[in-house]
């Protein structure tokens, strides 16, 4: 059963990285990783903190227990696409308040009318 570090080591792989430059954008150590994995130890709490801060899209479950996939799976959404769904939904959602209201408005215009009237 591969350790965290065999896991840590396969990710600097797949990133196309050297493991000092990892060292260095994780804040470890120079060398940290390669002693860790030379030795089969055991990755603190505090280094796979910094990891996940630092690649958020590293699946921590995998990086922890070696379950499921390296990166965690992500539906792009262009962020002016959602900006324009929201905003249509928004106006959406106020058309349809305001239409009640002016409804509403509408009708005690038309019984007041018809009050009158009746004077």
């Amino acid at each position: 059963m591969s350790k965290t570090i065999n896991r840590i080591v396969d990710f600097i792989h797949q990133k196309g990285m050297s493991v000092r430059q990892f060292d260095i954008s994780i804040g470890a150590a120079n060398g940290y990783t390669l002693r860790m994995e030379k030795n089969n130890a055991s990755v603190g709490s505090d280094v796979i903190e910094r990891i996940v801060k630092k690649y958020p899209k590293l699946n921590l479950i995998w990086l922890i227990t070696g379950k499921g996939k390296m990166f965690i799976e992500e539906y792009p959404v262009s962020s002016s696409i959602q900006k324009i769904d929201v905003e249509a939904f928004i106006n959406e959602k106020l058309n349809e308040k305001w239409s009640a209201e002016k409804k509403e408005l509408l009708d005690e215009i038309i019984k007041e009318i018809m009050e009158q009237r009746k004077k």
